[in-house]
C-alpha cells in the first residue's frame, strides 16, 4: 500500500484557531508562538519602520531576528525613514530585511513626473505599495502586520488573526494601547523615530504626510484633507479599505 502523500487540506477556520492559540499570550511569547504554529507556514513581517514599529521589531529580535521584513521603499519617503530603518536593524541584529520598490518600468510608464499622489492617491499607492508587496509576499503563506485597534476608527475591531487576500495575517499587537507601547519603549530604551517628536505619531510618505494636533485621531496626518484612511495593502471584513465610509 502506497503512503499517502496528499498535501493536508488547510482548515477554513484556520484564523480562528490561530487566534485561540495567541489569546491569552502577550508580547514575545505570542509572536513566538504565532511563528511556530503549523498552520502558519511561510511567514514574513511587513513593516513601514515608522512610528513605533520599533516595538514589534525588537520583539522578532527577541525571538526570531532571521526573518525575513519587508520594508517598502515607495520612494517619496522621509529621508528621516531611510536613516531609522538602516539604524534599527543594525541595532536590533535584524538579518532578514528586504527593500522592496516599485520596478522602474512601471513608475516611468505611469508616475514619470512623479506626481501621481497629487491627482490620483489610490493608484499613487497601488503602483508604489500594494503592488511591489502582493509581489514580494508571493512566496509566503502568511504575514505579519503591526497594526493596533488604538490608531483609527477602520482599526477597531481588528482581530489578533484574519485572512487577508487568500493569505493569513496576524496582528500580534491588535490589542496593545498607545501607553503599553510608550512603557515598553522606554523600559528598553529604543530608539524612536525622529520625526515622533516633531508631531507625527502615523508617518507614511512625505508628500502625504502632516503633524497631528493634540486630541487628533493618531493617523489624522495620513492624506490630510482627502477621504482617504488607508493605502490599501489592509482589509476589512474582506474589504480593501481606502476611504473612510469603505
Amino acid at each position: 500500500m502506497q503512503p499517502d502523500t496528499r498535501i493536508p487540506a488547510v482548515p477554513a477556520n484556520r484564523a480562528e484557531i490561530l487566534t485561540s492559540a495567541l489569546d491569552g499570550l502577550s508580547g514575545a511569547e505570542r509572536l513566538a508562538a504565532a511563528l511556530a504554529h503549523p498552520l502558519t507556514g511561510r511567514t514574513a513581517m511587513v513593516s513601514s519602520f515608522g512610528a513605533d514599529s520599533v516595538v514589534l521589531l525588537h520583539l522578532l529580535s527577541l525571538v526570531a531576528p532571521a526573518t525575513p521584513v519587508l520594508f517598502i521603499d515607495t520612494q517619496m519617503l522621509f529621508p528621516e525613514t531611510l536613516d531609522y530603518q538602516r539604524d534599527v536593524a543594525q541595532a536590533l541584529g535584524l538579518t532578514g530585511i528586504r527593500v522592496i520598490r516599485a520596478r522602474a518600468m512601471h513608475l516611468a510608464q505611469r508616475d514619470p513626473a512623479n506626481a501621481l499622489h497629487l491627482s490620483d492617491p489610490d493608484a499613487c499607492c497601488d503602483l508604489r505599495k500594494t503592488e511591489p508587496l502582493a509581489r514580494a509576499l508571493a512566496p509566503f503563506d502568511g504575514w505579519i502586520s503591526g497594526r493596533k485597534r488604538f490608531q483609527s476608527g477602520t482599526r477597531a475591531r481588528l482581530p489578533l488573526v484574519e485572512e487577508d487576500a487568500g493569505k493569513l495575517k496576524i496582528n500580534p499587537m491588535a490589542d496593545w494601547t498607545g501607553e503599553e507601547i510608550a512603557d515598553y519603549i522606554a523600559t528598553h530604551d529604543l530608539p524612536r523615530h525622529p520625526l515622533v517628536a516633531k508631531g507625527y505619531p502615523s508617518i507614511g510618505c512625505a508628500p502625504c504626510t502632516s503633524p497631528v494636533a493634540e486630541g487628533e485621531d493618531p493617523r489624522a496626518g495620513r492624506w490630510r484633507g482627502r477621504d482617504k484612511v488607508e493605502c490599501g495593502i489592509h482589509f476589512v471584513d474582506g474589504r480593501m479599505v481606502r476611504g473612510a465610509a469603505a
